[in-house]
């Protein structure tokens, strides 16, 4: 049995709807955000399904076009409340080796302010960090 299903079997899914049902700041049809637990930086959030599901991979198709209705909606409400964010990082860990720790699908959106970095080049390509320059 997979780390995955452990979760999934036990009712204990960090992610799953009804763990997380009294964090939701937004949702839209079948997808959900929160704020993460472990911020990069102020109003990081993540979108996930209500259905479990593994990775971004498993998401079908109108979970697809739910978060990225909600990624939009999100990044609209946080440029417009908070003038300070110049930008932002989207993504997600699919699989242990690529840093996932919740084998439930969430997908992170993370503000961006100028100067929050020494050097933001390369984004999200630091997650090899001999990557990052180039």
């Amino acid at each position: 049995m997979t780390f995955n299903n452990i979760f999934e079997n036990s009712g204990k899914c960090p992610f799953c709807f009804d763990n997380i049902r009294s964090e939701i700041v937004s949702e839209f049809n079948s997808v959900l955000a929160i704020e993460d637990s472990f911020p990069v930086s102020d109003g990081h959030l993540l979108i996930i399904p209500k259905r479990h599901c593994s990775d971004y991979f498993e998401l079908t198709e109108d979970e697809l076009k739910d978060a990225n209705s909600l990624l939009k909606n999100l990044r609209k409400g946080i440029t417009e409340s908070d003038s300070s964010v110049t930008g932002f990082n989207i993504g997600m860990n699919t699989g242990e080796s690529a840093g996932q720790t919740i084998f439930h699908c969430h997908i992170h959106l993370i503000p961006r302010r100028d100067g929050d970095t020494p050097n933001p080049r390369g984004g999200v390509r630091g997650v090899i960090p001999d990557k990052m320059n180039y």
